[in-house]
């Protein structure tokens, strides 16, 4: 298996598709702004509308499908790589890294079953530090108790949490108190009675063979690379992109509507600031997000560092 990660907009994916050619691959996201359907031009799926996405199974009524990426390797030959795990769940639905990893070790051995090196590219260290070292849990996930809470209102929520544990729910902070995920993790965890569940341990033993981070040589260079990012995405209408979500129905509470880019454009078109504040906004956010991903990531002596 083969691991390449980092921080936002080091190329990680451009990376991923040589070695996918090199070891004859295919992909699997471990992004968790890409796993949410609808969700493309802002967090910045490698996908156009000539790529199908073809549904392999639901499991928890979660896709598993890919996308087919065609990759010119010169005039008269084009390579075809499988991209998976983009597209899982819809905007409004909760999904955790548990029930990542469930699909994730679906996938891996429906690629090794076909003689294939499974390649996971992304930025989310959360995903991959479960997949790779195994995670406690001390309450397990509750799909039908989270089915019914993603349908209910943060102020549902809030209430829910209150009358299960009143102490808890006013030690959370602002952010976290407006968070449905967090909410509904919280009140998955009080909602439980059966003590004997608690305590569990899930082991995974999965050893890359090639485990790679690309992180920037300093600031000003993640600073240029972000900015020019984020401007190339408002060109290709990443602010229709927010008003479409809007207009289906979906809030700007939802969990996937909470993704940075998303967050300040749908500030500027409530009209709380203007579209120049909400692009400097969203860059300002993608700069502290490299920040944490690096401080989360460099802990892990396994990863082999690159500046780009």
């Amino acid at each position: 298996m083969i691991v390449i990660t980092g921080q936002t907009a080091t190329g990680k994916t451009n990376l991923a598709l040589k070695y996918a050619q090199k070891y004859n691959g295919e992909l699997i996201n471990f992004d968790s702004r890409q796993v949410y359907k609808h969700l493309d031009i802002i967090t910045g799926k490698d996908i156009s509308s000539k790529n199908q996405y073809q549904l392999l199974k639901k499991i928890n009524n979660f896709d598993i499908g890919y996308y087919q990426i065609e990759i010119n390797q010169n005039q008269s030959q084009t390579f075809s790589i499988k991209i998976w795990l983009y597209d899982i769940v819809k905007p409004n639905q909760y999904f955790s890294s548990y029930e990542y990893i469930k699909l994730a070790q679906y996938i891996i051995k429906d690629i090794e079953k076909r003689k294939k090196t499974p390649i996971f590219v992304g930025g989310t260290y959360f995903y991959l530090k479960h997949l790779l070292y195994g995670f406690d849990y001390k309450t397990p996930p509750d799909f039908k108790l989270r089915e019914k809470l993603n349908k209910k209102s943060v102020d549902e929520l809030q209430k829910i949490l209150l009358n299960l544990n009143k102490d808890v729910a006013l030690q959370m902070n602002q952010s976290d108190w407006q968070n449905p995920r967090r909410l509904i993790r919280k009140i998955e965890i009080f909602s439980l009675k059966n003590s004997s569940l608690k305590s569990k341990k899930e082991k995974i033993n999965i050893k890359p063979k090639i485990f790679i981070g690309l992180k920037f040589k300093n600031r000003e260079e993640a600073y240029q690379k972000i900015k020019q990012r984020v401007e190339k995405r408002i060109n290709q209408g990443a602010i229709n992109e927010a008003k479409k979500l809007l207009e289906m129905g979906y809030k700007k509470t939802d969990p996937g509507l909470q993704t940075i880019g998303y967050k300040q454009i749908i500030e500027y078109l409530e009209g709380k600031i203007s579209k120049e504040k909400a692009i400097e906004n969203w860059i300002t956010a993608e700069i502290q997000y490299t920040k944490r991903q690096y401080t989360f990531m460099k802990k892990d002596k396994n990863i082999k560092w690159e500046n780009v």
